[in-house]
């Protein structure tokens, strides 16, 4: 009699052995009757154009600040007091935490400003992603693998919604890490080029698109006539070929980028005290304020999905200092992104996300510093229908393993696509044979943090 083979032989196998059958291309029976693949209708023309979700949606835009490093969760926002008297290899808090707000949430001394939104944060203490490694962690975070080349969750994002930006890109990413993945951690991947993140840099200024050669008439005449060639050479292809349709829509969104990223980014036509709000022109904290501040503005102008990145929290050592010196730069821009949110009445449905790839062990490393922790760490939220002046899940008594209300990487996808009334199970894109999804196998909306 012969064998079966050992991909069919219906055995029980780990997530991880799932994840790589599926991945190879085997079509995993469990996997095809999970995905049910609802293909997302896109006008050809409009790729970008607003369209509705699966439901109705509690957030219409997400910013999303990404921490590179992994900052400590155990120095900032999951307060431990057993940590404290642990002695041994474990390294005490570095700093004091007290409660914050009417809601009386343990946030520490090394975000003071911030803290005072502590009413309209929703603290998660039980994050979980599977590698401590930087780029695996990264790559988790940003497309939902770490081991596969797949679309971001801002290129997902604008992939089942459209944006309400059409002179703007849908995606656009602020200073973003040039390393461990870099374009990859914003890219589209399989999807359609239209759907990919845009990079900007905020340090340069208002960037200058004015074309010194052609006037806006004569450029209007040249963009038609390669458009027209453009949808020619289309009609030699496969119909609806996404490879060009990217190509034509790039081209118009570009011209509309003259005129429209000037204007938004340029920030000295906020007023003085928008811009103290933010911390800008004050030291320490104009760079990252300079972000939080055009991250408002590109919300105000529809943009779907915006991320914001702050490096330099991988501490090994001599935490106690170096995240001082890192949240100081971050703490009043934060604060100030939420509190002018609030006060256009644009936080209600704008879904502010903050956290790194993981976080940081209870033990000493390198004399006063902490190592990677994946295990357990902390993701905080606001707006966007989330319940504020709440924590949820939680570590262990030294903060090491998250125990309660636990949410793995694929969860917290899911719970923000949810948000923007996105399901992550319809959502859905067919390549190289089968469907395939920000949250692969797994993933299930926490809606103990929804509003």
């Amino acid at each position: 009699m012969k064998s079966t083979p050992s991909f069919l032989t219906p055995v029980a196998i780990s997530r991880r052995e799932m994840l790589e059958r599926t991945s190879m291309g085997f079509g995993w029976l469990a996997f095809s009757a999970l995905a049910q693949a609802r293909s997302v209708v896109i006008d050809p023309t409009a790729p970008l154009a607003p369209r509705a979700g699966h439901h109705p949606a509690k957030a219409k835009r997400v910013i999303f600040v990404f921490f590179g490093g992994g900052p400590s969760h155990l120095d900032t926002f999951d307060w431990k007091p057993e940590l404290a008297t642990a002695g041994g290899r474990y390294l005490a808090p570095q700093f004091e935490f007290k409660p914050r707000g009417k809601s009386g949430l343990m946030i520490s001394d090394a975000f003071p400003t911030f803290a005072n939104q502590a009413d309209d944060l929703c603290i998660i203490n039980s994050a979980q992603t599977n590698n401590p490694g930087h780029s695996q962690a990264i790559a988790a975070l940003h497309t939902g693998s770490e081991l596969f080349v797949r679309p971001s969750l801002g290129a997902w994002t604008t992939y089942g919604l459209g944006t309400e930006a059409q002179d703007l890109p849908g995606f656009i990413t602020l200073n973003p890490i040039s390393d461990q993945g870099g374009a990859m951690n914003y890219g589209s991947a399989f999807l359609p080029a239209t759907f990919q993140g845009t990079r900007v840099g905020t340090g340069g200024g208002v960037p200058d698109l004015y074309c010194q050669h052609l006037s806006t008439s004569d450029q209007r005449r040249q963009l038609d006539l390669v458009q027209t060639l453009n949808r020619r050479f289309q009609q030699t292809m496969d119909p609806g070929s996404a490879e060009v349709d990217g190509i034509i829509q790039s081209y118009e969104l570009a011209a509309k980028m003259q005129t429209s990223v000037p204007d938004v980014f340029d920030l000295a036509s906020e007023p003085d005290h928008i811009q103290d709000l933010y911390g800008i022109g004050g030291g320490a904290t104009d760079s990252f304020g300079r972000s939080c501040l055009m991250a408002r503005r590109l919300a105000e102008k529809g943009v779907r999905f915006i991320q914001l990145t702050t490096t330099g929290w991988d501490h090994h050592n001599n935490i106690r200092t170096a995240l001082e010196d890192r949240a100081a730069g971050v703490d009043v821009p934060l604060a100030g992104l939420i509190a002018d949110l609030r006060q256009r009445d644009m936080l209600k449905d704008t879904l502010i996300v903050g956290c790194g790839e993981f976080g940081r062990g209870a033990s000493e490393d390198n004399g006063g510093g902490r190592g990677h922790q994946a295990s357990g760490f902390t993701v905080w939220m606001c707006g966007g229908g989330i319940k504020g002046g709440l924590r949820y899940g939680s570590t262990d008594e030294l903060g090491i393993r998250a125990v309660e209300n636990v949410m793995p990487t694929a969860d917290l996808h899911a719970t923000i696509l949810h948000l923007l009334g996105l399901n992550h199970i319809k959502l859905t894109y067919r390549y190289a044979g089968r469907d395939f999804r920000l949250t692969n196998v797994d993933g299930e909306v926490h809606h103990g943090i929804i509003a």
